[in-house]
């Protein structure tokens, strides 16, 4: 599978320990950074991950940062994108088979890295269920003005 990840400075050895792990197990990896822990601005990243994922260049997305909140808000600013933020693999499970998530957000400062791996494990082995599920996505995608009708 394509995959890209990208992080914050405060999830740069997360997103370095995850990169490695996911490339070891036969997935294509796009590093979109950081490279070091210098200061930079998670929204930066979360929108360079979410263009690739709604380009297609990615089929999935890893989005890191201290808690997962300010990078998961970031990437889902792209309407192409379902990016939830989970911290355990049930979540993860129920992201992509529930609500067809094609990138998810964890928090280094809130997880270690073998429970990220979990997650990402089930996140990855995952098929969306479809059916009654697929109405309620494509709800996701309505404006504004069509939620006053």
């Amino acid at each position: 599978m394509r995959i890209a990840i990208a992080s914050d400075h405060a999830a740069v050895g997360l997103k370095a320990e995850l990169r490695d792990w996911l490339i070891e197990a036969g997935h294509e990896v796009a590093d979109l950074g950081p490279h070091d822990e210098s200061s930079v601005d998670y929204p930066d990243y979360g929108y360079k991950l979410a263009e690739v994922v709604a380009d297609g260049t990615a089929e999935r997305g890893v989005a890191l940062c201290g808690s997962g909140i300010g990078i998961a808000i970031a990437v889902n600013r792209n309407p192409a994108v379902r990016c939830a933020l989970v911290s355990e693999p049930l979540s993860a499970e129920l992201s992509r088979s529930h609500n067809d998530a094609n990138a998810i957000a964890m928090g280094a400062r809130l997880i270690g890295p073998e429970m990220a791996k979990a997650c990402l494990t089930a996140f990855l082995s995952t098929d969306f269920l479809g059916d009654r599920h697929q109405r309620r996505v494509d709800k996701l995608h309505y404006t504004v003005q069509e939620s006053a009708q």
